[in-house]
């Protein structure tokens, strides 16, 4: 098996989707939410605090060609690629968020200072783990890599009397309606010799910057509202207002010889600018040119990653999807350890969780296994935060406010809370954790959950009783039952949520989504929901419809406005494919009506036809690596199921897969394997494959799942596949809170 680093493509989803057309069961699906992936091919660092990329404006990452976009398929501000300079810290995927970041805004430039903001066309554009490069229309090569903290530019000039590298201090935020990020205060100064340093104040939190120049006979200056300030060295801004701002930074100007290059280092640092200064001496050093340096060290960062996963089998386009949602999956949260601006001491501090509502159920189990020690300092991080604001966040950005995403979901963290605590991660005290998971309960929905039994919006009651029984598997671990047996007792409330004589959710208001997706969560107890809904097959029947089964093809939506097609297609209840984060787990609740034979055809289906290796290959927001740790998982056949140290098992995509987890294997073989293209690729859509026996480190495996610790544990999984569904795993169900069924 071989190391796939060098198949990633980071233009993949960065253009409005353009997947070929589904056939089968994959064309009954329908979904509202905005058909782009939203994602950028900027140099990103593997958890890194910092991403560079070309900057437009566009929504919602500052590179591409689209406006505000929350429904069909996105509306375009422009109508080709181009940049007005390059930006760090974008974002990576997300869905409906106006402004993020995007600051220090830098620009080569052989014009003058009048002509900053200019949109440049891109040519040649070259992405890669690590490292962006683009040619803009002046004929200026622009290159960019970045470490975990730091980034270093590149500019190759043509010959130029007066060539000029722009950072604009000033700029954030993105270039569309209420997408402005106005800095609250401001100070910089140029230390000369190249050097200069500065710290803004944007959405409450300091950012500071400490630049290193390789441009030994330029001129160094500041200007403000484009004019050169001639002589000084220093620019201090008490108090900015968005009628008072006016653009100020740093230039670095001078001839340039044809093929010359300039180098721009820069380190980030929420601490102030010595640290910032200390961050790029720590990872770059100072004083000579690093480019390449930092381009090495960070490809050799993500390859460490990507040694962890090896693949064998699968066509060239599954592996190139497969490798760039491994990569895409791994950009987010940033990881910025000792940096936290909020609290003094040092340790872990974890920002753009943007937001738990799409990274739990997925990418926070795959951190975890592929990086134990992150997911433990990810946990001691929410943890912190709630200890310093009184409630875990549902979504946590560089940012200061009460902007926290509660409307999406409630207790989310305890799910990732609970499956660390199972799975024995270190340096994390769970008594003190415990004591701010049973706190954090009582908030905001929480309240009337505890009054009532029941929370409104609906969906809060499942969130909330999910997080009362992560809550009471700790206490329980812990010792202490009486207080696991309250917990689990006010668990059971998420029977509240549904109406028996539907066996469907409550009418209610739904975030982004309705009743039916919402309806066929993975709960605590599935048991005692199948039997809520009428048993098994009535349950299933509900699936079936749900999914589309026997259904004829729908129509998707296209750009707006389409009032009428919105009404048409949100009548059918359909399954809304991996366009949806509520509808991510749904293709396992078969598993638990014992019928992973329906979970083999669905998932298959969403990996064919839903994917593709080209720049509209996603179906919908990547939402911080939420939708690529799907396909990461799918591929392998496994799904976590989040809080329950659970995961269920399916036919996977290749013929042999393998996890390396703290230093254990964990292997995928196959016997029977038949290689599937997808639907990019020419040849009849493929038969799904079914799962007809497996076994575990030599033992029959008869249920459909392994628990978290036997696959952190390492071991071989063997799965028999056949082109018909067979009798496996249809008796023995994933466990249940009240069968407590044991393997």
């Amino acid at each position: 098996m071989q190391n796939i680093l060098d198949s990633v493509d980071p233009f993949i989803g960065t253009m409005a989707t353009d997947l070929p057309p589904a056939q089968g069961l994959a064309a009954t699906w329908w979904w509202p939410k905005a058909q782009v992936g939203n994602t950028h091919p900027g140099a990103s660092y593997p958890l890194g605090m910092v991403s560079a990329c070309a900057y437009s404006g566009a929504y919602p990452t500052g590179y591409g060609v689209y406006r505000i976009s929350t429904e069909g398929q996105p509306t375009q501000l422009y109508e080709r690629n181009q940049a007005s300079g390059f930006t760090h810290f974008q974002q990576s995927g997300t869905g409906a968020i106006r402004k993020y970041y995007n600051y220090f805004r830098v620009t080569p430039m052989i014009e003058p200072l009048d002509a900053l903001g200019t949109l440049w066309q891109l040519h040649d554009e070259v992405a890669e783990p690590g490292y962006y490069a683009a040619t803009l229309d002046t004929g200026v090569r622009c290159e960019l890599t970045v470490g975990a903290k730091t980034a270093v530019h590149r500019y190759t000039f043509p010959e130029s009397r007066s060539a000029r590298v722009v950072v604009d201090f000033s700029y954030g935020g993105l270039a569309i309606e209420h997408g402005r990020t106005v800095p609250l205060r401001a100070h910089m100064q140029s230390l000369g010799r190249g050097q200069a340093e500065g710290t803004l104040v944007m959405e409450g939190v300091p950012l500071s910057v400490f630049i290193e120049a390789d441009t030994p006979d330029w001129r160094q200056l500041l200007w403000y509202d484009r004019r050169l300030v001639d002589g000084g060295t220093r620019l201090d801004f008490d108090y900015i207002r968005r009628t008072t701002l006016r653009p100020f930074g740093l230039i670095l100007m001078g001839p340039a010889a044809a093929g010359q290059t300039i180098e721009l280092k820069m380190g980030f640092s929420l601490r102030g600018t010595e640290q910032a200064r200390a961050n790029l001496e720590d990872e770059l050093g100072l004083g000579r040119t690093r480019f390449d340096k930092c381009r090495s060290r960070t490809r050799k960062k993500w390859s460490s990653y990507f040694d962890q996963v090896k693949v064998d089998g699968g066509t060239d386009a599954r592996r190139t999807v497969f490798a760039t949602s491994l990569y895409h999956s791994l950009i987010k949260p940033c990881f910025a350890d000792d940096e936290s601006p909020f609290w003094p001491t040092s340790g872990p501090f974890v920002f753009d969780i943007c937001t738990m509502w799409d990274i739990y159920k997925t990418q926070i189990p795959l951190i975890t296994a592929l990086a134990p020690k992150r997911g433990s300092a990810l946990l001691e991080s929410l943890i912190r935060v709630c200890e310093e604001e009184g409630n875990f966040p549902i979504g946590y950005r560089m940012a200061k406010g009460a902007d926290r995403f509660f409307r999406q979901g409630s207790a989310l963290a305890h799910t990732a809370l609970a499956d660390g605590y199972l799975l024995g991660l270190d340096g994390i005290d769970w008594d003190w954790a415990l004591v701010h998971m049973q706190d954090d309960l009582r908030r905001v929905y929480g309240e009337d959950f505890l009054e009532k039994d029941i929370a409104h919006p609906i969906t809060h009651t499942l969130d909330l009783a999910y997080g009362y029984h992560c809550t009471a598997v700790i206490a329980r671990g812990l010792g202490d039952r009486r207080l696991a047996d309250e917990l689990e007792q006010r668990a059971r409330h998420w029977v509240n949520a549904f109406e028996p004589e539907t066996g469907l959710l409550k009418k209610s208001t739904y975030y982004e989504g309705g009743r039916w997706n919402y309806s066929f969560r993975l709960l605590h107890d599935m048991a005692a929901r199948i039997a809520l809904a009428g048993g098994d097959d009535r349950f299933v029947a509900m699936l079936d419809a749900f999914f589309g089964f026997g259904q004829p093809p729908v129509r998707q939506l296209g750009t707006p406005p389409f009032a009428d097609e919105y009404r048409a297609g949100a009548a059918l209840h359909r399954f809304e494919g991996l366009n949806n984060e509520p509808d991510m787990e749904a293709p396992w609740a078969y598993h638990y009506a014992g019928r992973p034979d329906r979970t083999a055809e669905i998932v298959q289906a969403a990996l064919t036809y839903q994917f593709a290796p080209t720049p509209g290959g996603l179906p919908g927001n990547d939402d911080s690596g939420a939708l690529s740790s799907w396909y990461v998982w799918a591929s392998l056949g496994l799904f976590p199921v989040a809080g329950q140290n659970l995961f269920l098992v399916n036919a996977p995509a290749f013929a042999t897969a393998s996890l390396e987890i703290g230093g254990n294997e964990f292997l995928i073989e196959t016997i029977g394997h038949r290689e599937t293209p997808m639907s990019c690729e020419a040849g009849t859509p493929p038969a799904p494959q079914f799962v007809q026996s497996a076994t575990f480190n030599g033992k029959p495996l008869d249920g459909g799942f392994i628990t978290g610790n036997e696959l952190h544990g390492g071991g071989r999984l063997q799965l028999e596949l056949g082109p018909e569904p067979s009798a496996w795993a249809t008796k023995l169900r994933p466990p249940s809170v009240s069968d407590r069924t044991e393997r």
